[in-house]
């Protein structure tokens, strides 16, 4: 049963992740590989803030299955936040490219303990 309670989270977070980073790079400037690519990090944060929630609260299996894999899941994608980054890097901008690789990981990093922590931290996790 869990099989499609992460088929229904995936079923509305690739598309959110779709119009969101539509809107952030219709405001932004869109335009790869000569711009920062705002929509993907975006999307990537906000589901990284998002996980760090579900993952403090310690919610159940089936909450988990629908939020965090399916949704989250959807919602957050490490393989186009690689390809822009290498299309900044081969159109000569490297300092983009490190830019969103650092900044990336630091904020998806920072958004899942905030979000961890927002919750009563990760003690699920505790040791």
């Amino acid at each position: 049963m869990n099989w499609l309670l992460i088929v229904l989270g995936g079923a509305v977070g690739a598309p959110l992740r779709y119009l969101t980073d539509r809107a952030v790079q219709a405001r932004h400037g869109a335009g790869l590989p000569y711009v920062f690519p705002w929509g993907t990090f975006t999307v990537n944060a906000a589901g990284s803030l998002l996980l760090g929630l579900l993952s403090g609260a310690a919610v159940s299996t089936p909450v988990y299955a629908l939020l965090g894999t399916g949704l989250c899941g959807a919602l957050t994608t490490y393989s186009t936040f690689s390809y822009e980054t290498l299309r900044l890097a081969e159109a000569g901008r490297g300092f983009l490219a490190g830019a969103n690789v650092l900044a990336s990981l630091l904020v998806g990093l920072g958004a899942v303990f905030l979000g961890a922590e927002l919750v009563g931290g990760f003690g699920a996790f505790a040791g």
